[in-house]
């Protein structure tokens, strides 16, 4: 859900800010669109932003939530909860890579983005791996969706412009084969 950092347009990455006032109308929303569906098993970031996400997707299931430290968000280094506005300024080769050349792209102390992709696709393999057969939630952050997603469309780190953003709490479906092989059904 929209957390204060999204409203102040601050570099949230592993920054544990709280959920917005419109993050928890949105939280309202979402535990009514996920009432029905056939859960088995709930996991998240451990970040306050994701675990009020899926307590809402979890809202009518009553499952154990799953927290794993593997799907938090990007860790920011230096950017993390400065204000979006100065890294043209402060970390222009950064924030160029950030906006053009996103497979580039190295937080100054933090992680990059490959380390990014590699983490969040080895913990969602590792959760479908655990739970084969089963439909299961995971509510993760922006920058870590979004490297799943490319992984999910076959396509390497480099292939991360071709996907875009997805909003407070949007919702992708994907299938996974024998194989784990991955089908995104929706995004």
């Amino acid at each position: 859900a929209q957390a204060e950092g999204n409203e102040k347009r601050l570099f949230q990455g592993h920054y544990d800010g709280a959920v917005s006032e419109m993050g928890w109308r949105q939280l309202d929303q979402l535990a009514e669109y996920c009432r029905d569906f056939p859960l088995e098993a709930v996991y998240s970031s451990p970040l306050t932003r994701a675990v009020e996400t899926a307590k809402a997707v979890n809202r009518y299931h009553g499952l154990p939530l799953q927290l794993r430290d593997e799907l938090i968000e990007i860790n920011g280094g230096d950017w993390e909860g400065k204000p979006w506005d100065c890294f043209p300024v402060d970390y222009p080769e950064q924030n160029r890579n950030w906006e053009q050349f996103p497979w580039l792209f190295e937080a100054p102390n933090g992680e990059t983005m490959k380390q990014v992709y590699d983490r969040i696709v080895k913990a969602v393999l590792e959760i479908v791996r655990e739970n084969l057969g089963k439909t299961v939630a995971i509510v993760s952050h922006g920058c870590a969706i979004r490297n799943f997603l490319t992984f999910a469309k076959g396509l390497p780190v480099e292939g991360i412009s071709q996907v875009g953003w997805c909003d407070n709490t949007a919702i992708s479906k994907i299938t996974f084969d024998a194989e784990l092989h991955p089908t995104l059904v929706f995004a």
